[in-house]
């Protein structure tokens, strides 16, 4: 692993071991931001905020601000805490992989690596899975054990019913009360109609909802080789269909989806980023970590 090129996902997903698989790409992390000098400082994601307008300059780390040419604030003790749900879709979609490597595999390995990241900073981390409705519920907690139950619930096999995100959403809002940074890994191929009410009440209930859509390379440009009949995986049905005929009609209709998806969570707010399976994990980390400071801090 290098700054540059990040973790070989080959490389990664060759390890079976889940735990040891988020511990390689978060440790990974941290040694390349020790050593380069593009990427700052580690402690940045541990200790200090970035400056926001209004924030007294008191508090300012010049220190920092000569060493990086960037604004930061050291945390106060209330800060330095933070509640986290990872929500994770697991319907039959997500088992799609046109490499070695599946959406689930993917998300799940994503998810993990996430909350150890932030369990080994001792903040509270909990976790959904959900089809057509939430199937599995951990809560956000820190405790002895929480990682372990957490990968406990992520070896669960992405073949669940079709999706509903909306219905997961309504439900975590009713287990999950406590103002918290949800983020929901998933691919998002539901139409936004089913799940823009839902996710407007989360946010104006105080949560810091955000999106990691997981997607395959294959789904970005339609390289699914020759013609052949395919398997719709929510709902069974079969067509047949010749990629060379129908590449640009889906690249029209995948575009207007993915323009409704990306309005429809700008418009209330939601952070979006797109995450290929063939993306180096360490890579899309510090992008969730650099995309806006993290909120859903807990008051003592």
């Amino acid at each position: 692993m290098t700054a540059t090129t990040g973790i070989d996902p080959q490389a990664l997903f060759a390890i079976r071991d889940l735990e040891l698989r988020a511990r390689v790409v978060v440790e990974g992390l941290w040694s390349g931001l020790h050593r380069s000098p593009l990427e700052g400082f580690s402690v940045e994601f541990t200790e200090y905020r970035q400056y926001s307008q209004g924030d007294d300059l008191r508090y300012l780390d010049w220190k920092v601000l000569a060493r990086t040419d960037r604004e930061y604030i050291k945390k106060f003790e209330d800060e330095t805490n933070l509640r986290c749900i990872l929500l994770i879709d697991t319907s039959r979609s997500m088992d799609f992989g046109s490499g070695e490597v599946s959406k689930a595999e993917y998300a799940r390995t994503l998810g993990a690596t996430f909350a150890y990241f932030l369990l080994q900073q001792r903040d509270v981390v909990g976790l959904g899975l959900f089809d057509s409705e939430l199937r599995e519920y951990l809560p956000a907690r820190w405790r002895p054990g929480q990682f372990r139950r957490l990968l406990s619930l992520l070896g669960r096999k992405a073949d669940g019913d079709e999706t509903d995100l909306g219905k997961a959403l309504e439900q975590t809002a009713i287990l999950n009360t406590k103002r918290s940074l949800i983020l929901v890994l998933s691919d998002f191929l539901s139409p936004p109609s089913d799940w823009e009410r839902p996710l407007a009440q989360l946010i104006a209930a105080g949560h810091d909802v955000r999106a990691l859509q997981i997607l395959d390379s294959a789904e970005l440009d339609l390289d699914f080789g020759k013609a052949a009949q395919w398997e719709d995986l929510e709902t069974g049905n079969r067509l047949y269909i010749d990629p060379a005929e129908a590449r640009s009609a889906y690249k029209a209709s995948f575009a207007e989806h993915q323009g409704q998806v990306q309005q429809s969570l700008e418009e209330r707010g939601v952070k979006h980023l797109i995450a290929p399976t063939n993306k180096p994990l360490d890579f899309v980390l510090l992008d969730l970590l650099r995309s806006r400071p993290l909120t859903g801090r807990m008051s003592r």
